[in-house]
Parts: C-alpha cells; structure tokens; sequence
C-alpha cells in the first residue's frame, strides 16, 4: 500500500510539472525591438521550456533572419501560477540575460535581469497558436 501511495505522488508531482510547462507552449510575437519582431516557438526542453526564433519579421514584411533557429528563451522553469525562471538571449547585443516570465492566457511578460534580478527591461507578447 505504501509503494501504491509513493507511485500515485509521484504520478501527481509529474503531471503537475507538465500541466506547468504546458501554459507556456505555443507560439508567440514578440514586441518590436530595434526595428523588427519575431515569433518565437516555446517548447519543452527537458523540465524547462525553451522559445527559438521561428520567424522575423520587418518594416517590408517577412525577412530571413540570421538569427532564424536560436534561442531566446533559454531553460525557463516552472515556478507555479504562470511564472518561469531561466535565460533570455537578447540578438542586438549578443547577450545572456537571467530571464523571468510570466504567463496569464494568451499574453506572456517576458524579462531580462541584471543585478541579481533587480534591474529588467520586459516584453510584452501575445499568443498566436
């Protein structure tokens, strides 16, 4: 009986985390910034979600990126109620931020820290599929 209860937790703990990996998935536009926008895939990867740049778009319309394929949201795990914590990769500057999201439906907040997480800029996205 013993070994039943640990079995069903641990089933319970399992779903629980992709139930929380799930609110994230999907793809999303990001706001512009320097001039262009993106959608950007979020996936799961491993117990995180990871986002990579899906499709660019510019002033004239659709473009093919060189930053077509990487990643932007970098091992955002779930921390409960919509919010993750990770990486985020900014492509104007080639840098690695600590990452924060947040998720409430079809709009997603997304932050790149600095100082610990004290100093962020954010994005706001909205979902697509």
């Amino acid at each position: 009986m013993k070994r039943l209860l640990i079995l069903a937790a641990s089933l319970l703990g399992f779903a629980t985390a992709a139930t929380a990996q799930e609110v994230a998935l999907g793809v999303w536009q990001t706001e512009v910034d320097d001039g262009a926008y993106a959608h950007i895939t979020i996936a799961p990867c491993g117990e995180a979600v990871c986002g990579v740049i899906s499709r660019t778009f510019n002033a004239e319309g659709e473009y093919q990126s060189e930053n077509l394929g990487k990643a932007l949201v970098i091992d955002m795990l779930p921390q409960g109620g919509g919010a993750y914590e990770g990486s985020v990769w900014r492509p104007s500057n080639n840098k690695i931020y600590i990452g924060k999201m947040d998720v409430n439906g079809n709009a997603l907040r997304l932050r790149g820290c600095i100082a610990g997480g004290l100093l962020c800029s954010s994005q706001n996205w909205q979902r697509l599929e």
